[in-house]
């Protein structure tokens, strides 16, 4: 990941005010804008987008319309691109929800649209969205049909429930169906940078909502392009990682908990010392009269500082069995020290998941250090 400074640089924003300058001279002098560069050095990304942003609000006086044809003026630039613009992003958004009046809303969203070619428009947009949540996702689906490969995404992208790096958006995380229309519009996009952004954001839909996510899957495997599948098992991450049946047979893995026998998980050993491992076996058996195709997991329950278990998912095997078949899968969990985990000795669990069926646990005690 680049730095800030290679981002957001300080010569980047002197470039922008010099664009400014030269395209809008009678709108400001723009010199807040030039000397924001000189404070930028000890500032994270969204702390320079967010200084420079509110020096171009400070150079347009606050005002919507100055601030909009400025940036309308310097269009024509082909410098005016790259990480520059996302500070112009947020003083436009900025200015147009605090003006109050729908004509400059309607314009700050033509403008965002105008501007993502340049840099995605995504994280302005979420101010937007805060501000008039109707209006903007009517814009949005209006920008499905956009010939602008960079449009169409906007649509998806800036309107995500859980955008990362960007501002909470809290309409959306209670209602994540709002935003389903505009994944309908866009699944069978031809552009696959369009269709990453459909499956990352009903991905984030899957985490509020994981049946509406499934659901919303489901119609789109009904009528697939060619690459829908692709799309959906991207989408479907979250929940298959999670064990979740109707993700995981929509992803291809198919056979129910009467499908099956498992014997196991059988450890051996059921002491564990502190940062050693645990090794178990397994087998497992197709007794139906069709073949399965099976996502075997096994779920390891951790002892937590309170004294209760929590569950935590791994991925274990692949396997298809035709009728009849059995298949063994072995496991060497590590209780090493991580940095992303905190080990707690007593008593612990492990079972076996199958297509996201949980069958029997069985105990085992990791030992004091």
């Amino acid at each position: 990941m680049p730095t800030a400074d290679e981002l957001i640089s300080p010569g980047s924003i002197r470039s922008l005010a010099l664009i400014l300058q030269e395209t809008s001279p009678g709108t400001s002098s723009w010199q807040t804008v030039a000397e924001s560069a000189r404070t930028l050095a000890s500032l994270g990304l969204s702390e320079r987008a967010r200084t420079v942003g509110e020096a171009l609000l400070a150079d347009a006086g606050h005002d919507y319309r100055r601030l909009s044809r400025a940036v309308r003026a310097a269009l024509p630039r082909a410098d005016l691109t790259g990480w520059m613009l996302w500070p112009v992003t947020e003083a436009v958004a900025t200015a147009a929800a605090d003006s109050g009046t729908g004509q400059d809303l309607d314009d700050g969203l033509t403008l965002m649209a105008a501007l993502t070619p340049r840099l995605t428009s995504e994280f302005a947009l979420r101010t937007f969205l805060n501000a008039d949540l109707e209006r903007t996702l009517a814009a949005a689906r209006t920008w499905t049909t956009s010939p602008e490969e960079a449009v169409r995404r906007l649509a998806s992208e800036g309107t995500r429930p859980k955008l990362p790096w960007a501002r909470q958006v809290p309409a959306l995380n209670h209602n994540p169906a709002l935003t389903i229309p505009i994944l309908d519009a866009l699944y069978p996009d031809s552009s696959a940078f369009v269709r990453r952004s459909v499956a990352n954001h009903l991905n984030d839909v899957s985490r509020l909502d994981a049946g509406l996510a499934g659901r919303t899957a489901a119609r789109w495997a009904g009528t697939p392009q060619d690459t829908t599948p692709a799309l959906i098992r991207h989408a479907m991450r979250t929940l298959v990682r999670k064990g979740d049946p109707n993700a995981l047979q929509l992803v291809g893995f198919h056979g129910s908990r009467d499908d099956l026998t498992v014997v196991g998980p059988l450890p051996e050993e059921t002491d564990i010392p502190f940062g050693g491992a645990l090794t178990f076996t397994a087998r497992i058996t197709n007794i139906s009269g069709r073949p399965v195709t099976l996502s075997i997991d096994y779920v390891i329950h951790h002892m937590k500082a309170n004294g209760r278990t929590a569950p935590k998912v791994f991925k274990l095997a692949k396997r298809t069995l035709d009728p009849g078949r059995s298949t063994e899968v072995t496991r060497e969990h590590s209780f090493r020290p991580i940095s992303t985990r905190v080990y707690y000795p007593g008593a612990h669990q492990v079972q076996l998941q199958v297509n996201g069926h949980q069958f029997d646990a069985v105990d085992f005690r990791l030992l004091q250090p």
